[in-house]
């Protein structure tokens, strides 16, 4: 192992992980919003638009990210629309995720007990504020599992950003290991950058759960009488 080689690359390594936070970032919450939405869609089942989620929700699940990517960096441009590495990699990551997010959400949505939406219009609540401010925060807190796995999820995917020329961590990796066949040395450091990115994201997510969790049911201390 070439430690001087190793030294000497971190800062370009650290420069791709800022690339894949910022391209992570973005993507993740368009399909927060995507997947929102499109769970809307679903729960109050409306007409013409459920079918176009369903679809959208198929296609998305069942191809993929790499084709997806393709599809929008090289067939794009054949009908004039050209994009941005860029913006192929959030674009693609908030098509694959909101699928995901939207089933995340809907599962959540359909836990709240119907009692619940019952009992706010009984005292008076439109139907709109049943759903703001009784069933959406009891969805999203029911939902923080499965939506902090599809986070880590999506953050994985972008090691394939670089088949599409966008300069994440595995562009660089590729890069060194074509050029100086460092090949440990490079899949070190990109084992060591994912890690870097993954295990804080992952130990945030853990405390989220476990804090909302004490948010629904009580801290067991408190219900022992500690």
């Amino acid at each position: 192992m070439d430690f001087e080689f190793i030294r000497s690359y971190v800062p370009l390594y650290a420069e791709a992980a800022g690339m894949t936070l910022r391209i992570s970032f973005l993507g993740i919450l368009l399909a927060a919003a995507i997947g929102l939405l499109c769970s809307l869609v679903k729960v109050f089942k409306i007409p013409v638009l459920k079918n176009f989620v369903n679809g959208y929700i198929e296609v998305s699940r069942n191809t993929p990210l790499l084709i997806q990517l393709f599809f929008l960096y090289f067939g794009l441009p054949k009908i004039g629309l050209v994009l941005s590495s860029e913006s192929c990699a959030v674009t693609g990551l908030a098509f694959l995720g909101g699928s995901y997010m939207a089933e995340a959400f809907r599962t959540g949505i359909d836990q709240v007990p119907a009692i619940q939406s019952e009992s706010g219009l009984s005292l008076g609540l439109t139907k709109g504020q049943v759903f703001r401010y009784i069933i959406l925060p009891q969805a999203v807190a029911t939902s923080v599992p499965v939506f902090c796995a599809n986070i880590i999820f999506l953050v994985k995917e972008t090691s394939v950003f670089s088949a599409v020329a966008l300069a994440d961590l595995m562009f660089v990796a590729k890069d060194l290991i074509g050029i100086y066949y460092k090949t440990d040395e490079a899949l070190f450091m990109l084992v060591i950058a994912y890690l870097i990115i993954l295990l804080p994201i992952s130990l945030l997510c853990t405390w989220i759960e476990r804090r909302v969790r004490y948010a629904e049911f009580g801290n067991s201390d408190t219900v022992r009488g500690k």
